[in-house]
């Protein structure tokens, strides 16, 4: 495959190229929030409470925000982390004035209820990721995708997490529409080795300074009390649209576009206190890449594709204010290509969004 797309770029350059193309990208690129998570030496006890030292040691997120980064949420959401050899611990607090659920069975589609969801990606490419959704009656939802759903990726819902450990607290009242409550707690410990099996080579538990992807959104809904139970609103006949928060934003209502994912960054310390995040200086062009994916898969630029194979356009991309990086668009025999340069590296980009650095 690699030495066929080599072919077909070189057959492309020998083509005639059209007149330059300016185009500014600015406002869909994502620069991710990052994590660095602490390694804990304590048994953490996974009962919703996070009242071990590890966990009073270990900082916050940013509180969650509008998943295209516009609104406020009605609500707080925040999550801090740790690991061990063995767990990835997730906590969360979700601020809520009435909490319901009504999904018990395993893999349903927890997203019905209000909910908590976890994404990773341990190999920080795209594909081959876990997701876990979590309603307030700890119903656990978790699945896998090969690819994400926008190039024809598939949930896996037999993936199963068995022995993922998870627990929930109510401050306030489940199911009661009769008092005010006030949050309630998502406590989670994921077991490593699935999700190293999801790794790229070597498949090891992480090392000092590792990253890996990964984003937390929480779905609410409006709801109505109809003879004293919850039930999702609707109008019309229909239900209304659910909110999305998350912690790193999105920009779109879509939680699959695992490029705009948070960095979370392991250290063997236990405490991520002058533990420096580790930046990374192609992060701006790679956005850029991604940014050129999508625009020309399902946007503004897809009017290119209707060249003939072997078109190029030569393009002059503004990702932030007063800067630019210069891009090729190559018509190929799958589709499309992008080369994109700067004073780093040079990088393609494909149809499928797979992103590989020459």
């Amino acid at each position: 495959m690699v030495i066929l797309i080599g072919l077909s770029l070189i057959s492309c350059q020998q083509k005639q190229e059209a007149s330059l193309l300016t185009i500014d990208v600015s406002d869909d690129i994502v620069i991710p929030k990052h994590y660095i998570i602490s390694k804990t030496n304590e048994d953490i006890i996974i009962d919703g409470n996070a009242e071990e030292t590890s966990w009073e040691n270990a900082k916050f997120t940013d509180k969650f925000i509008d998943i295209e980064g516009v609104k406020t949420p009605k609500f707080d959401t925040q999550v801090k982390m740790l690991w061990d050899e063995k767990y990835l611990y997730v906590y969360a607090e979700l601020e809520e004035p009435h909490i319901w659920g009504n999904l018990k069975q395993r893999d349903t589609i927890i997203y019905y209820n209000n909910d908590f969801e976890v994404f990773l990606d341990p190999s920080n490419d795209g594909i081959n990721y876990g997701e876990i959704e979590l309603n307030a009656l700890n119903t656990v939802w978790d699945l896998y995708l090969n690819k994400p759903y926008r190039i024809g990726g598939k949930a896996n819902f037999e993936w199963n997490l068995n022995d993922l450990k998870s627990a929930v607290q109510i401050h306030g009242t489940l199911n009661n529409p009769n008092d005010i409550d006030s949050l309630w707690t998502v406590e989670m410990a994921i077991p490593l080795k699935p999700l190293i099996g999801l790794k790229n080579a070597p498949k090891t538990i992480p090392k000092e300074g590792e990253q890996w992807r990964i984003n937390f959104s929480r779905v609410q809904w409006n709801h109505d009390v109809i003879n004293g139970k919850y039930y999702r609103k609707k109008e019309d006949g229909k239900y209304l649209r659910e909110y999305n928060w998350v912690w790193s934003n999105q920009k779109v209502i879509n939680m699959h576009e695992p490029e705009k994912w948070g960095f979370l960054q392991f250290t063997e310390q236990t405490t991520s206190d002058g533990i420096k995040f580790i930046e990374d200086e192609d992060l701006e062009i790679k956005q850029t890449a991604f940014a050129l994916f999508r625009k020309t898969r399902y946007g503004d630029l897809k009017t290119l594709l209707e060249n003939d194979l072997g078109f190029s356009q030569n393009l002059e991309v503004t990702y932030s204010e007063e800067k630019t990086v210069n891009a090729i668009f190559y018509k190929t025999n799958f589709g499309f290509e992008y080369k994109l340069e700067n004073e780093h590296s040079t990088y393609i980009i494909n149809q499928e969004g797979t992103l590989r650095k020459l």
